[in-house]
């Protein structure tokens, strides 16, 4: 079943933003986290999607520059639902020269807020984001399948 991505933030609130992310090792084996993720669309594309933070050093993003796509499923009792598509990385170690990087603490802010996070000290999350090289991690929705 196709489905569309007020769907997908539907569902991804009931969860709070709570989602799987896959994409694929060099040996074709599948890996697999948990983030909080929610709808946002692609700051420098526009291409609407899924997005969520990651810290810098992750492995997952070493697997993401790779692979280059990745799957994030939303999932609430027996209604899921899974958007899949290309991979853009925006953060301190992966800049893009569209966006500019005084804005990434901002971005940050706004990935985390539509993945349903909220915080008492933005200058101290700033901070923090700052120290972990955090990475915005946007899912382009090329598919969305599920069950909602």
């Amino acid at each position: 079943m196709t489905a569309d991505l007020e769907q997908v933030r539907t569902l991804s609130l009931q969860e709070h933003g709570l989602a799987t992310v896959a994409t694929t090792r060099a040996d074709g084996t599948v890996h697999a986290s948990v983030v909080n993720a929610g709808v946002f669309d692609d700051p420098v594309t526009g291409a609407p999607g899924v997005a969520y933070v990651a810290v810098g050093k992750a492995h997952k993003l070493a697997l993401l520059r790779r692979a280059g796509h990745a799957t994030v499923t939303f999932r609430r009792g027996w209604n899921w639902l899974s958007v899949t598509g290309a991979v853009h990385l925006v953060g301190p170690d992966d800049p893009d020269p569209a966006f500019d990087p005084a804005g990434l603490p901002q971005l940050l802010r706004d990935v985390f807020i539509a993945a349903t996070g909220t915080h008492d000290d933005w200058a101290e999350y700033d901070r923090v984001m700052a120290e972990e090289r955090r990475v915005a991690v946007f899912i382009r929705a090329d598919r969305i399948i599920g069950n909602p």
